[in-house]
């Protein structure tokens, strides 16, 4: 892999400032103007909201564009990488957040909490657990500079694991005696958030370059497309908190009942997959990802299984919906302890050196 030159642009020099500034956005805008926030909510195909596909697709775009695709198959030289992933996304994950979910809502909240729905915070709580992340991931491996082949390859094998584990660890977590596959919102979210802007990128790249030549393309056409994409990520935080922000202003002990134990099982878990990275000798640019994909959620899937078993106003879906909320932030948080701590990792890792 080769090594490049990044400079921070005024977005990344001040994203904690813009991510702030869209939080309060769109809280106030959800309040000014509810109707929008209602009608743009229902704009969904098989329980995925087409407008958050459609500013996924501007975020995802300008990253495929940069990237090399064929050095995809550089990721086949990176076996740990891909065995860390599933081992802390399937044999760690649901089970930490089954705990922190039980340690707060059976002991540390219960005296102050309904019994009933204290069981339903902890249903959304292990819902999330089970749909670890897939397509944010691969925006968030591109601020922390990761090595996006692997993204991919990380992206591509989590989906079709989620096809086979989520059901049966949802039946075993969750005591669901019939726990559906959302089979649909899985594909339809992959295709939509994935597929769409990975054919795209790769075609435009492809032509471009052709065409244009490779030195025109990575000087000129690529030079603001890292900046579209940040602009594209602040818009979708607006449009998350304009979507579910009233949640905050209505239930505000609840949002935070929740959230602490949703922040504390994302940090844990990143901690978990980034010491282990380290460890098995992973280079930086494997570890970024490798550890931010299990930390992230797959908020679609928990939400529409949700909504599916315990009904749109249960505690379960405020949970999930509660995870929508703390994802960008707390994720960006982990994007920049990936890049302050870069320099404790190789240049290479084990598997490159050994191939």
């Amino acid at each position: 892999m080769k090594e490049k030159s990044y400079q921070l642009s005024f977005f990344h020099k001040y994203l904690t400032v813009w991510v702030a500034l869209c939080i309060i956005t769109g809280i106030m805008l959800g309040r000014i103007i509810p109707g929008a926030a209602q009608f743009l909510s229902q704009i969904q195909v098989a329980e995925v909201n087409i407008p958050i596909a459609i500013l996924l697709f501007a975020m995802m775009y300008p990253i495929m564009l940069q990237i090399d695709f064929s050095e995809v198959v550089n990721a086949a030289k990176a076996p740990r990488a891909v065995v860390l992933t599933l081992v802390v996304n399937w044999l760690i994950k649901p089970f930490s957040m089954f705990f922190f979910a039980w340690l707060f809502f059976r002991i540390v909240w219960a005296p102050f909490l309904d019994p009933q729905l204290a069981e339903e915070y902890m249903a959304g709580m292990i819902l999330l657990g089970i749909a670890p992340c897939t397509a944010m991931v691969l925006v968030f491996s591109y601020l922390a500079k990761g090595f996006m082949g692997l993204t991919l390859i990380l992206v591509a094998i989590n989906s079709l694991t989620m096809l086979v584990l989520y059901a049966p660890l949802g039946t075993f977590l969750l005591g669901e005696t019939e726990m559906p596959i959302p089979f649909l919102t899985i594909f339809f979210s992959v295709m939509l958030y994935v597929g769409v802007s990975l054919v795209a990128g790769y075609i435009s790249r492809t032509q471009l370059i052709k065409r244009r030549g490779k030195e025109w393309y990575d000087n000129t056409f690529l030079k603001n497309m890292g900046n579209i994409s940040i602009i594209a990520l602040l818009v979708t935080l607006i449009y998350l908190f304009m979507l579910q922000g009233d949640v905050i202003i209505e239930y505000p002990l609840s949002v935070g009942m929740i959230a602490l134990p949703l922040v504390i099982q994302v940090l844990f878990i990143f901690t978990i997959g980034y010491i282990a990275s380290k460890l098995l000798g992973l280079s930086y640019q494997e570890a970024a990802p490798a550890s931010m994909i299990g930390a992230s959620n797959h908020f679609e899937v928990a939400i529409a299984t949700a909504v599916t078993v315990y009904g749109v106003g249960s505690g379960a879906a405020l949970s999930t919906v509660v995870g929508v909320l703390i994802e960008v932030p707390v994720m960006l948080i982990l994007v920049s302890i990936c890049l302050r701590s870069s320099h404790w990792f190789t240049k290479q890792s084990r598997d490159t050196i050994s191939s």
